[in-house]
């Protein structure tokens, strides 16, 4: 049993294997050398967490797969987009599936190229991160075809309408309203949201629900003054939250982390001292450390 690094040809250790999985280091020890009475699920998770650790299958463990499962999500230069794939790869390798990874770029592969590749590849089904069905003003007809198909479809962030599939999303309501509230607390009265392109579903979603929680904690009938349209790029959230300086207003809600990221240098470049002088609250915490450096 070889790890995949620099420690190869080292045996993986029972506890590390047992912490990952959440089992004891007895069922762990049965899996890993073939012995019966561990359930499929058990067994599914433990042999996750090998192929997440690093170590190769000993050869007895070796099988067939359920089937293939793909997940297509944007670049990965958002930190939150890697999160999102490595989570799902986690939990299909635990149900017994082999996760095939398709990833975006501008100027790069498309998401229609990435579904023919995958339908190539004799998938049993496709999860979409953040893609075109969180675009509003994108056509839903690819979806439509591959359900024709018979492929199960699931999404995440975003929502593609009359189309058949499972669709996940956070609950923005909720998150607006807590962090309106928050620095409503703090005596802020001018809170400003920095946001994506209002044809996207995510942003649409964070901005009614900005609007909500502006009436109900500050009184606030009409937001519009309050929302910064930009990119969701370290350069956008600069740009941006000079621009929220200047305006005059002294909090900030971000709709992603690199927005935030580049809205805290924006703020600094404008002569205020982070939290002291303008609150800054953003909705994910992948990179809550690189905010603060």
């Amino acid at each position: 049993m070889s790890k995949k690094s620099e420690a190869s040809g080292k045996k993986p250790r029972l506890l590390d294997i047992a912490e990952v999985s959440g089992v004891s280091t007895a069922t762990v020890s049965r899996v890993l050398n073939g012995k019966p009475g561990v359930g499929e699920e058990v067994r599914n998770s433990v042999l996750a967490a090998l192929d997440m650790l690093g170590y190769e299958r000993p050869a007895i463990l070796r099988h067939k797969t359920a089937g293939l499962i793909g997940v297509v999500v944007p670049e990965l230069n958002n930190p939150i987009f890697p999160a999102f794939a490595q989570g799902l790869e986690f939990r299909l390798a635990q149900n017994g599936y082999t996760p095939l990874l398709c990833t975006q770029s501008p100027g790069g592969t498309t998401e229609d190229e990435a579904i023919e590749l995958l339908l190539g590849q004799g998938v049993s089904g496709i999860i979409f991160v953040s893609g075109l069905h969180a675009d509003s003003s994108a056509s839903t007809e690819r979806y439509r075809d591959l359900r024709s198909r018979g492929i199960p479809l699931a999404f995440i962030n975003g929502w593609a309408e009359g189309v058949d599939g499972t669709f996940v999303a956070t609950d923005d309501a909720a998150g607006m309203d807590n962090a309106v509230r928050h620095l409503a607390s703090l005596g802020h009265t001018r809170i400003a949201l920095l946001i994506g392109p209002d044809r996207l579903v995510p942003a649409q979603r964070k901005i009614a629900s900005f609007h909500t929680a502006l009436a109900d904690h500050l009184g606030i009938a009409e937001a519009e003054e309050h929302i910064f349209h930009t990119l969701y790029t370290l350069e956008g959230g600069h740009a941006a939250a000079e621009r929220m300086v200047e305006s005059g207003h002294t909090a900030l809600i971000c709709g992603s982390d690199l927005m935030a990221l580049g809205a805290v240098r924006g703020v600094r470049g404008k002569g205020c001292r982070g939290a002291h002088e303008c609150q800054n609250e953003y909705r994910n915490a992948v990179h809550e450390r690189l905010l603060f450096e």
